[in-house]
């Protein structure tokens, strides 16, 4: 990558998304953010410089820089995202850290985290705005949609499916095949052996509705 990025997001989000520029000696020009605590402080040497609608500094992207959009919540990512798009005719990088393994043969949106250990194995596809956790595998022909988040260490098994806005707890298991509804959430250690409805929370070994 030749420009350097901007981040939008300079809490837990940012920071891993920063470790994950910098782990490829991507220059991070600086992060924005809402919290007012946050802006004219540094976060590993990096400035926080305004808020994440700064249109000085926004005006930037394009020719001279790239952007990550790394907000904690998803309707705010979902959001900016739109509004890169819409005012700036950006659209946010990926984020993929260089001890990460993503096969050659993997398909990627854009603005995707793919953290420390992670792996996206072949014939994967992984859509926009995922959040991938340190050590996560993503596993042969097995699907992500739009703005899905998989915890640390948490395995999406062989042609499994999540839909979009999902979440996938720490740790949790979704065996070979299994659907995963939209915005359904799979609590943190869980094994996930059956399809799980939209807007369903399971937990548990198996996984049952909570």
């Amino acid at each position: 990558m030749e420009n350097p990025v901007i981040i939008l997001g300079a809490q837990s989000l940012g920071i891993n998304a920063l470790d994950a520029f910098t782990s490829n000696d991507v220059v991070v020009y600086c992060l924005l953010d809402d919290d007012a605590k946050l802006q004219n402080t540094e976060l590993n040497d990096v400035p926080v410089m305004g808020n994440t609608e700064d249109k000085q500094l926004l005006q930037l992207l394009g020719k001279k820089c790239e952007v990550f959009v790394a907000t904690e919540d998803t309707a705010s990512r979902r959001s900016l995202t739109t509004m890169l798009h819409d005012e700036y005719q950006a659209v946010p990088v990926n984020a993929i850290h260089a001890k990460a393994s993503v096969s050659e043969h993997a398909w990627l949106g854009h603005g995707n985290l793919v953290s420390a250990g992670a792996v996206v194995a072949s014939n994967s596809k992984v859509g926009n705005g995922c959040l991938i956790g340190p050590n996560a595998v993503i596993d042969v022909k097995a699907e992500l949609a739009d703005y899905v988040q998989v915890g640390a260490g948490a395995i999406i098994n062989a042609g499994a499916t999540v839909a979009e806005q999902a979440f996938i707890g720490p740790g949790a298991i979704i065996v070979a095949g299994v659907k995963i509804g939209t915005k359904a959430r799979v609590g943190a250690g869980s094994v996930v052996v059956a399809d799980v409805p939209a807007n369903q929370t399971v937990f548990g070994n198996p996984a049952q509705k909570v």
